[in-house]
């Protein structure tokens, strides 16, 4: 019975940990909205949602209008009104920042998409084929958001996916408390209904091989994304206790979960926006104690604001110019602490960030029994190889206007052609990515046609 309420308590703990806004709410809040005819927010949102247009919808009561309109410039727009940095995008550029407070406008979109989702709301239809097809290699936002567009011009387009449920990031990624998946299988439900085929356990240069792909394809769109977290290159990662970010939060989501963690103590290496997840659910699967380790400042951490402030409330210590040099085991091969060094700033590197240096004579100890590696990803460098696509240390080269690769039958977008400090690898980009891919790609054969 007891190990019964704690799981039950364990799953309380991954519900969503920030409540929608009531009917009241909603309809009150749209109605502070300005309207304005050169709206800012548009201008600051990746994907141009007509924001006053969508928000006055709410305030009329058409709900299922105001849900189109999201969706239509952002076909994961149910998914980013959870995860998307508003603060930093369109909220932050609300000319009632200057006067009061901003529109909630992540708010408000998360009302109209939930609304549509929660009445089966369909809300797009699939164009009149036009005999051409197209095989989209990853079924996360940016080939889903292709994969849309698209079916709408009449494409018949087949995503293969690598993972038992299409959605990538959205569906595996982001911690359940906040974007359940259910969020992210609403997305691809909307994307099936346009006659799209989702193959998921196939991994292409495994289960299907890149020539026979390309010989079933008029046109293909690589959205692959990124691969697994990288090794610490330290002695002590193979022991018992030691995890993968991205395998940690995805055990989470896949409702595996465990009473293993209660009590523990866990330091999580990294601090971009998985280490903060990685930290977050520790929390809630019951460590006593959790530390993100960082090599450098606050400064310099790759995780949002909101995410930074949401960790500080779950209790989650920081601890800034701070390297891991070995992780300790027992003879059982269990983790029981983590040495350390002390750090400091030193000349900037090629990325314009400044390396950090060890600081001579300052190792020290903490006991710990889990840690979690969150130091990035590394690329699908084997499929890229295996197309002969240019690239730079498994960053796909593309033409920044056509998204074209350097073959012409190929087009890529999202993560895979992310490189360290260029652009922002978020979900909303990687979703206007996938539009501007399908845009590019159907004004070329519209030029083939034409000659």
């Amino acid at each position: 019975m007891s190990n019964t309420l704690s799981l039950l308590n364990l799953e309380k703990n991954f519900l969503e940990a920030h409540e929608g806004l009531t009917n009241r709410e909603a309809v009150e809040e749209a109605n502070r909205c300005l309207y304005c005819y050169d709206a800012p927010c548009i201008q600051a949102c990746p994907t141009s949602i007509d924001i006053p247009s969508f928000i006055k919808k709410i305030a009329s009561g058409n709900l299922k209008g105001s849900a189109k309109t999201i969706m239509t410039a952002n076909p994961v727009g149910a998914s980013c009104s959870r995860v998307c940095p508003t603060e930093e995008l369109c909220e932050g550029a609300c000319v009632l920042n200057h006067s009061t407070k901003p529109i909630m406008i992540g708010d408000l979109q998360r009302y109209a998409t939930d609304w549509a989702r929660h009445n089966d709301a369909v809300l797009f239809e699939a164009g009149e084929s036009n005999g051409k097809k197209v095989g989209i290699i990853g079924g996360g936002p940016a080939g889903l958001s292709a994969a849309r567009e698209l079916a709408r011009f009449g494409y018949e387009v087949t995503i293969y996916e690598a993972e038992k449920e299409a959605g990538g990031l959205n569906t595996y990624g982001i911690v359940s408390f906040r974007l359940p998946q259910s969020i992210s299988f609403w997305e691809v439900e909307q994307v099936k209904k346009l006659n799209v085929e989702i193959r998921t356990n196939v991994k292409v240069g495994k289960d299907i091989s890149v020539e026979e792909i390309a010989m079933k394809h008029d046109f293909l769109i690589l959205a692959v994304g990124m691969s697994s977290v990288p090794d610490l290159k330290i002695e002590g990662e193979d022991l018992l206790g030691v995890h993968d970010a991205i395998e940690f939060v995805k055990a989470t989501k896949s409702g595996t979960l465990n009473k293993e963690y209660a009590g523990k103590n866990v330091v999580v290496i990294g601090a971009g926006n998985t280490a903060i997840d990685g930290a977050t659910c520790s929390v809630r699967l019951g460590a006593g104690n959790v530390k993100i380790l960082y090599r450098r400042t606050k400064e310099e951490m790759t995780a949002y604001d909101f995410e930074y402030e949401f960790a500080k409330q779950d209790g989650v210590e920081f601890r800034w110019l701070t390297a891991p040099q070995r992780i300790i085991g027992n003879d059982a091969g269990e983790v029981t602490g983590i040495e350390c060094i002390k750090m400091e700033l030193g000349e900037p590197g090629m990325d314009g960030r400044k390396r950090p240096v060890p600081v001579q004579d300052s190792q020290f100890v903490l006991p710990v029994d889990v840690v979690i590696k969150a130091i990035g990803q590394t690329r699908h460098l084997s499929l890229i190889e295996q197309f002969g696509l240019e690239h730079s240390d498994g960053v796909v080269k593309i033409d920044q206007d056509t998204f074209q690769t350097s073959n012409p039958k190929i087009f890529a977008c999202g993560d895979v052609v992310f490189g360290k400090g260029v652009g922002e690898a978020m979900v909303v980009t990687a979703a206007e990515q996938g539009k501007q891919v399908a845009y590019h790609l159907h004004g070329k054969f519209a030029e083939v046609q034409m000659n």
